[in-house]
């Protein structure tokens, strides 16, 4: 296991380096950061001259991009052009976005499984063909017209919660935007959950517990489900740096100044420190929420074993 470690460790080192390095050059070649700094009027020569040397977009790419990973790995994501840090811009937005997150995980994982698990064991039932049912309008409705739609029925209309989210933005007035965020993502941990437990549970070795005699409930969480959630596990590990980066339309919504917040603000007014910054970490959660996935298919699934 140790050696697997260390081995999936250094294979994220060129993974972080190209993905980083594609995000730069994406956000510092395809736009003209000097342009958000004059608003709607275009920056005179001088004063696009004296920002590009102040700023350190005078210099070749590359050589940017070299000084900017220097820097990251010192702490030093950058100063937006406000002038603020942008390390201070992270430690307002992700307690807040890391907040929402760990509800939409919560509401996947409790609810989500617990459909997949109630309609795999029902399957052609009434039951399963209207949960598939509506997992299906939930995929298919967009994630802005779902969070619209609530927060003018339980915000607006009916009053049971607050419109918009207050700077605190405590786990309780997040429930809803957390279910909001994790809705397609819920549809779909139900959906994998409950294909799952139907093909697992005509295994051999579900029938050789069954006629052992043991108790269903122990068939069901210790043989069936340990053993279905594998993909459901590889999903939602993949899902947490999703929602994380995606949640721009959640944030907007609701009013939450979180990461999904600060990157909008910073593509609309071309700040690439800002973009730049808050991606580059939304990578690093990539990476390590992938490789806490591979460790724990060996805790779901005994016989994996890793050289």
């Amino acid at each position: 296991m140790g050696r697997y470690v260390v081995r999936r460790l250094l294979q994220m080192i060129p993974v972080f380096i190209g993905s980083t390095l594609l995000i730069f050059l994406m956000v510092n070649v395809m736009g003209d950061p000097i342009a958000g700094l004059c608003g709607d009027k275009q920056c005179d020569a001088a004063t696009a001259a004296q920002l590009k040397k102040e700023f350190g977009l005078d210099k070749p790419v590359w050589q940017q991009y070299l000084t900017y990973m220097g820097n990251v790995f010192t702490g030093d994501f950058g100063t937006a052009f406000n002038g603020q840090k942008v390390t201070e811009l992270m430690a307002t937005a992700f307690p807040v976005t890391i907040r929402l997150t760990i509800v939409a995980i919560l509401i996947e994982i409790v609810v989500g499984i617990t459909l997949g698990v109630i309609t795999g064991l029902k399957r052609g039932r009434p039951v399963d063909t209207s949960v598939l049912l509506l997992t299906l309008v939930v995929i298919s409705v967009p994630t802005f017209v779902t969070g619209l739609l609530l927060q003018l029925l339980l915000g607006v209309e009916w009053g049971w919660i607050k419109p918009s989210v207050s700077p605190e933005a405590t786990f309780d007035e997040l429930i809803v935007p957390g279910l909001v965020l994790a809705s397609v993502s819920l549809a779909y941990v139900t959906r994998l959950t409950r294909t799952s437990i139907a093909e697992n549970r005509r295994s051999d070795y579900v029938r050789t517990a069954v006629a052992k005699g043991l108790p269903r409930q122990r068939v069901i969480v210790r043989h069936l489900l340990r053993n279905s959630l594998i993909p459901v596990v590889t999903f939602i590990g993949t899902d947490i740096g999703a929602l994380m980066g995606g949640a721009i339309v959640t944030e907007r919504i609701f009013n939450i100044h979180g990461v999904g917040y600060q990157l909008y603000q910073g593509i609309l007014r071309q700040n690439t420190q800002t973009v730049v910054g808050f991606v580059t970490v939304l990578v690093l959660v990539f990476l390590v929420a992938n490789l806490l996935v591979d460790l724990l298919y060996a805790v779901l699934d005994p016989r994996i074993r890793y050289a």
